[in-house]
């Protein structure tokens, strides 16, 4: 049986540290829907994502270019 869930974006940036991956696997497990779902219901505007990734990003970044 194929699951026809859809994200708001299936695009994907590639990530520049922790804090992306973070966020493209809650992106694809769902749990970012449910968070927005989760603060809307509750009247939230910021659920502190966007300055966790940010931080994440700084303290552990992907160093693509190592040879």
């Amino acid at each position: 049986m194929k699951h026809s869930f859809k994200h708001k974006s299936n695009t994907f940036n590639k990530p520049k540290g922790l804090g992306d991956v973070v966020e493209n696997v809650t992106k694809v497990t769902g749990i970012k829907s449910l968070m927005e779902l989760g603060m809307k219901a509750t009247g939230k505007k910021d659920c502190g994502c966007d300055k966790r990734k940010k931080w994440l990003n700084e303290k552990f970044p992907l160093n693509r270019n190592k040879k």
